[in-house]
C-alpha cells in the first residue's frame, strides 16, 4: 500500500515543477489548501442530500401536484399471463418474430395482440408524470440555491473578472470556507446523481449521462485536490446556469403550462448554447489551456485536467446537436416531433386506439376543460416533447 500511495501520489504528476507535498502540507496559522482527505466528507454528505430529497419529494414536491392537478395516472396494464411474464422477465423487450409466431401458437393468440401485450407491459413500469415533477422539481431547487450561492460568491471574486487569477500564485492559493463549502456540496450532489441514476427514470442517454457524471465527479475531485478550484468553480457555475432552466421548463411541462413550457425551454436553448458553446470553450478552456500555460507551464496532471475538460465539450457538443435537432424538426414540419431519447414507446395500433378514443364525446371533467391544456403541443417550438420525457 505505501508503494501503490507514492505511486499515486507522485508529485511529478500531480504538482507543477519545483513544487511537493511537503510545501502545501503546513501552511501558515490561519491559512489551508486543499486536500484530498477533504472529499471523503462528500460520501455521507451524498447520502444526506439523497435523504432530504426523498424528504423533499413527499412533502414539498408532491403536495405541488395536488394544487397542480397533477395525478399518477396508471397507464394500460398488461392482462396477467405466466408464460409472457417468463419471457418478458428474461428479455424485458418484444420478441423477435420467430419467438413471437410461437408464443402466439402456444397461447393462441394473434401475433399483434402479443406485441401489444409486451408493450403495455413496458409502459406500466414506467414512471407517472406525478413521479417525473417530482424529481425534476427537487433538481430545479437544487440547481436553483447552489447556483445562486455559487454567482453571490463568485461576485465578490477576483477570478470572475480575470480569469488569470485563477492562476497567480497557483498552486499556494488559499481555500476560503466559502470555496469549501460550494464544492463540496456540489461534489456531494453530483455522487448522489450518479447513484439515484440507477433508480430514476431510464433514458435512452443513460450511458451518456453516466460518463457526464464520473466526468464531473473527477473533474470536481481532480480540480481540488490540484487547488484548481477557482477555475472549477466558473466550470460549475456555467453548468447550473442552464440546468435551472431545463427543469423549470420540465415541470411547465408536466403542469400543462404549454405556453411557459415553451418560453423556458427557447430560453434554456440559448443559455445552454451560449454557455455550453460559447462561454465553455473561448472563456474556460481558453484559461486552463492557454492562459494557464503562460503562467504556471504545462505537467502531466495538467493535460489530464484539460483532457476531463474536453470530454465534457465533446457531450455539450452531442446535446446541442439534439436540441438543434429537434428544434430544426419543430420548424420545418410545424410540429412537435418525438425525441430519439424518449423513453415513451409508442405504435400505429397505439395511434389508431387514441383516434377512436378521439372519436368519442370528451368526458366531462375539470382537467379536460383546464384552460392549461388548451395550447396543446402541435405547433409550438418541441419543447413539449423534449423536456417531458427527456434529459
Amino acid at each position: 500500500m505505501a508503494a501503490f500511495s507514492a505511486w499515486f501520489w507522485n508529485e511529478r504528476f500531480w504538482l507543477p515543477h519545483n513544487v511537493t507535498w511537503a510545501d502545501l502540507a503546513d501552511p501558515a496559522p490561519g491559512v489551508e489548501y486543499p486536500k484530498a482527505r477533504h472529499l471523503l466528507s462528500a460520501l455521507p454528505l451524498a447520502l444526506g442530500i439523497f435523504a432530504v430529497r426523498i424528504l423533499f419529494e413527499r412533502f414539498i414536491a408532491r403536495p405541488c401536484t395536488y394544487m397542480l392537478h397533477i395525478q399518477a395516472q396508471a397507464g394500460r396494464r398488461a392482462q396477467p399471463n405466466a408464460v409472457l411474464d417468463k419471457v418478458f422477465t428474461s428479455i424485458t423487450k418484444c420478441p423477435d418474430s420467430r419467438h413471437l409466431d410461437g408464443l402466439s401458437k402456444q397461447l393462441d393468440w394473434e401475433v399483434r395482440k402479443v406485441q401489444r401485450w409486451f408493450r403495455h407491459r413496458r409502459n406500466q413500469d414506467k414512471p407517472s408524470t406525478l413521479t417525473k415533477f417530482c424529481e425534476s422539481m427537487w433538481r430545479f431547487t437544487f440547481y436553483l440555491c447552489i447556483f445562486t450561492y455559487g454567482l453571490r460568491f463568485l461576485w465578490q471574486s477576483t477570478w470572475m473578472w480575470d480569469t488569470r487569477h485563477c492562476w497567480y500564485n497557483y498552486p499556494y492559493q488559499v481555500l476560503s470556507p466559502g470555496l469549501y463549502y460550494f464544492y463540496v456540496i456540489e461534489l456531494a450532489f453530483y455522487w448522489s446523481l450518479m447513484f439515484s441514476q440507477f433508480t430514476d427514470i431510464k433514458r435512452k442517454d443513460f450511458l451518456i449521462m453516466f460518463i457526464h457524471h464520473l466526468a464531473t465527479v473527477s473533474l470536481i475531485s481532480f480540480s481540488y485536490v490540484n487547488n484548481m478550484v477557482r477555475v472549477g468553480t466558473l466550470v460549475m457555475c456555467i453548468h447550473d446556469s442552464s440546468d435551472i432552466l431545463l427543469e423549470a421548463a420540465k415541470l411547465a411541462n408536466y403542469a400543462r403550462y404549454q405556453r411557459l413550457c415553451d418560453s423556458l425551454f427557447v430560453l434554456f436553448g440559448g443559455v445552454f448554447f451560449g454557455t455550453r458553446l460559447v462561454i465553455f470553450p473561448f472563456w474556460i478552456l481558453n484559461t486552463t489551456m492557454f492562459e494557464s500555460w503562460e503562467i504556471i507551464g504545462p505537467y502531466p496532471s495538467w493535460w489530464l485536467f484539460n483532457g476531463l475538460l474536453l470530454v465534457l465539450q465533446t457531450l455539450h457538443v452531442i446535446w446541442s446537436y439534439l436540441i438543434a435537432r429537434i428544434a430544426y424538426k419543430a420548424i420545418v414540419r410545424g410540429k412537435v416531433s418525438k425525441d430519439d431519447r424518449s423513453d415513451i414507446e409508442s405504435s400505429s395500433e397505439d395511434e389508431a386506439e387514441t383516434v377512436k378514443d378521439k372519436a368519442k364525446p370528451p368526458p366531462r371533467s375539470s382537467n379536460a376543460a383546464s384552460p392549461k391544456g388548451e395550447n396543446g403541443a402541435n405547433g409550438h417550438l418541441a419543447s413539449g416533447a423534449w423536456v417531458q420525457d427527456h434529459w
